[in-house]
């Protein structure tokens, strides 16, 4: 899918029919012609558009004469097959030209989509270096947006497992784990392009520019610490929760231990006097109470003791 927007000198934002210049082309799971069509007639190198549909795709910025690639990664929602939320990152292209600036993604995304509504200030197409500023800004808002609600979720599931120990909750933590350590690569990588930016002068940049870029480093670095943070309290509780279940383990080993000790007693008992052979009390009238009660005074004391032990 292609889409071409433009913004006015006044402020209006429309989408266009064909590509214009100062116009901003967001490329979204593009076919093979739209990447050709695009490439030949802006002259953008093929590998640019490209790189930045590869899922695995590390984030880096890079320039090719007047064409500068920004990749950088972003948080997105997918659902597994028990329909758990798993919080991931996919890469977006940003490519400036001097007349053009050009969006390239493997899917939809709320990033965007918060320009392409209206929804960020003072944002104009034809301002191409702010504009990728803009977009690694709302990056960062969303990684922080994102961890705060997979710190709400960690907080409702511990709640639940003090109630109860479910699997479903253990593996609702493993997916956070595994999204915490998504974000925290993706955040270092995007750390390192952020860096990049501010030392090299690979994007003209005026004083309005170079306070945005510092402001999106500060999140970006704010959203690694939240996110390391996190994933060392969840880490550590993952680790209690293993102690835990463990111990529980134990807990009913020994009991289940204890008891079968205890009914054994009786069956040792009732064995010995079904054999044929002479036993004592085999001639008295109540010799089957006499029996029942050696049973049941074995049973008790054994219980007495491994109750003083603490065994249950």
């Amino acid at each position: 899918m292609l889409n071409c927007y433009l913004s006015e000198m006044d402020g209006t934002f429309h989408e266009v029919d064909s590509i214009e210049k100062n116009c901003w082309i967001n490329m979204v799971h593009p076919t093979e012609s739209e990447i050709r069509k695009v490439s030949s007639q802006l002259n953008i190198p093929l590998d640019f558009i490209i790189d930045a549909l590869d899922n695995d795709e590390r984030s880096r910025i890079e320039r090719d004469e007047d064409k500068v690639l920004i990749i950088v990664d972003f948080p997105v929602v997918t659902y597994d097959e028990f329909e758990i939320a798993t919080f991931e990152t996919i890469p977006i292209g940003m490519i400036v030209t001097e007349h053009n600036f050009i969006t390239v993604c493997l899917r939809e995304s709320q990033v965007l989509n918060e320009f392409i509504n209206k929804r960020v200030k003072n944002f104009f197409t034809f301002k191409k270096t702010r504009f990728a500023l803009q977009i690694l800004h709302v990056i960062a808002t969303h990684y922080l947006r994102f961890l705060k609600q997979l710190n709400r979720k960690t907080d409702d599931i511990e709640k639940s497992l003090h109630e109860s120990v479910k699997n479903k909750h253990l593996f609702e933590l493993m997916n956070i784990e595994k999204s915490l350590v998504y974000f925290l690569t993706s955040l270092k990588s995007n750390k390192m392009v952020l860096d990049k930016m501010m030392r090299q002068n690979i994007l003209r940049m005026y004083e309005d520019d170079e306070e945005l870029l510092e402001d999106v480093i500060i999140e970006n670095k704010q959203a690694i610490e939240m996110a390391d943070v996190h994933s060392n309290i969840l880490s550590g509780m993952m680790d209690a929760y293993a102690s835990i279940i463990s111990n529980n383990m134990n807990n009913v080993m020994k009991f289940l231990t204890s008891f079968t000790i205890i009914l054994s007693l009786p069956t040792m008992v009732f064995s010995f006097y079904g054999m044929n052979v002479d036993l004592p009390f085999e001639n008295v009238h109540l010799a089957w109470i006499i029996t029942l009660a050696i049973a049941v005074v074995l049973s008790f004391v054994t219980a007495w003791v491994f109750w003083k032990k603490r065994y249950f």
